[in-house]
């Protein structure tokens, strides 16, 4: 346990640096208390002073337990005259200043620097497409941002393998893309703060859901249609939407082409049939059916003793069994996830995953690192769940890496998350030509993505501005049969405001 004091001097209102002060302390030292206020106990005093003249200057010391001292400057000029945007500035220089004393003190380097947010790819896109080059776009992430050669390099990768994928990735905000949340799974993973319900005993919710959503694809089908706008990849996520049956998926599917227009011309469409134990014979043949071949089956780990302590009620056979019938079903296009850090998983058993993948060969896989979300059982119950340490979750994300590069794959897409171990990444890595539109479309947010269904959440982006406005349907399957009508009219006055 640690404990600091932090003085912030010449501001008021210090307490609005307080969470993202707690948030990069936490990179560093999982037991820690703050203090904002004057305390004899604290063992390492930190002090930051604030000067706004004609440019802003943030200077730092952190003193620590044993007497010694660490400095650190911030200066540049201001990039606005405007209060607000002043303010986003001083607090992205109190942040710099506090993560560059702190790495000095535990002589620890955080790769991504103050960069906590969901989508750096992002940033960096919007670097390059101020007119920026390359080179000053690195260095502007390494000097302002403190994210290492390593991690600037991976984001370069990513947006220009985005950019062979869409090629028009900048101009696609006339389409847009659609995202449909099946909310019910077999059981619910300790991990898992999707809206996920267990379907046993459920059909009458199933049913009642499942009319609610043909009526939303009906309605915004019908808008989009009369706008003459076009879809440019279609997503059903969850949940895990192989849980329903074989009969529902072919009703559901049949009238998404009924009611959705040219969904012939879509680039993509990707089903999550991401737990083994919900694949079958004849599901497999309604998605060939319906010309869907992009399908994701998760084994998130080939040790079956992690499977039962996180809640999959699946084998590591059945996983390898339903990948093989898959294949002879003629999906030629499968996505599966392996998971960083699961509970009682080491170096080890991270390479016997890597290897049992090898044998597999999908044409993508997702490799993430663990998240202890907040609403989680693995979360609530942490005590339970004994997870690698910083060092060890850090060697096996470069053997994922290591490994990957290997076998061909190449990075396309990356997301962080809160609490995730080590401050790490969530990397989609695909064979050439195998990678995931909507991923794309997701991360970048060039375009509005339009949610339906139980928990889907809908992304509207401003065709000019790029503004975002986020709308979200009821996670709970009861509330959702409850008030399906008034959420897609919702939608419908959003989307009449932008098309």
């Amino acid at each position: 346990m640690i404990s600091l004091r932090i003085d912030i001097c010449g501001l008021d209102r210090v307490e609005r640096f307080q969470r993202s002060l707690e948030v990069i302390t936490g990179l560093f030292f999982e037991e820690q208390t703050l203090s904002f206020v004057p305390t004899e106990e604290a063992n390492v005093r930190v002090t930051i002073a604030v000067h706004e003249n004609k440019q802003l200057v943030v200077v730092g010391t952190l003193q620590d337990e044993h007497g010694g001292t660490y400095e650190a400057r911030y200066e540049r000029l201001w990039k606005t005259e405007e209060k607000q945007g002043r303010m986003k500035q001083v607090k992205h220089a109190v942040s710099y200043i506090y993560l560059s004393l702190m790495q000095q003190y535990t002589n620890s380097i955080q790769k991504w620097g103050i960069l906590t947010g969901v989508r750096p790819v992002k940033l960096l896109h919007q670097k390059l497409r101020s007119g920026l080059t390359r080179e000053e776009a690195h260095r502007q992430l390494r000097e302002d941002y403190l994210v290492t050669d390593e991690k600037i390099q991976l984001m370069q990768q990513i947006v220009d393998r985005q950019l062979a994928v869409v090629p028009d990735l900048y101009d696609l905000s006339n389409e847009v893309s659609i995202y449909i949340g099946i909310p019910f799974c077999p059981t619910k993973c300790a991990y898992c703060t999707f809206p996920a319900y267990a379907i046993q005993g459920k059909q009458g919710s199933v049913d009642a859901f499942l009319f609610g959503l043909h009526y939303e694809m009906e309605q915004i089908g019908r808008f989009l249609k009369e706008r003459n706008i076009s879809i440019t990849t279609i997503y059903y996520g969850g949940g895990t939407p192989t849980s329903i049956t074989s009969e529902e998926m072919d009703a559901l599917y049949a009238h998404m082409y009924r009611v959705f227009p040219n969904v012939e011309h879509v680039r993509e469409i990707t089903v999550e049939a991401g737990r083994p134990d919900t694949i079958t014979r004849e599901k497999l043949a309604v998605l060939k059916k319906w010309k869907i071949d992009r399908i994701s089956i998760n084994p998130q780990s080939y040790i079956q003793e992690t499977l039962r302590a996180i809640g999959r009620h699946h084998t590591v056979e059945e996983t390898i069994e339903k990948f093989h019938l898959a294949r002879e079903a003629g999906m030629n296009n499968i996505n599966m996830d392996l998971i960083i850090g699961l509970p009682g998983e080491g170096i080890e058993q991270f390479d016997y995953t890597l290897a049992q993948t090898e044998k597999l060969m999908p044409e993508s896989l997702t490799v993430h690192t663990l998240s202890f979300k907040r609403a989680s059982e693995m979360t609530k119950n942490k005590e339970k769940y004994k997870v690698a340490d910083h060092d060890e979750i850090n060697e096996m994300m470069k053997r994922a890496e290591r490994w990957t590069r290997e076998k061909g794959y190449v990075p396309y897409y990356l997301y962080r998350q809160k609490n995730i171990l080590g401050n790490l990444e969530n990397v989609g890595y695909a064979l050439p030509g195998q990678e995931s539109i909507y991923n794309i479309m997701i991360m970048e947010e060039q375009q509005s993505i339009i949610g339906l269904g139980c928990g889907a959440s809908s992304k509207f982006v401003h065709p000019e501005t790029k503004a975002i406005t986020h709308f979200a349907n009821p996670k709970e399957p009861k509330a959702y049969n409850e008030n399906y009508e008034h959420y897609t009219n919702e939608k419908l006055k959003m989307m009449e405001q932008l098309f």
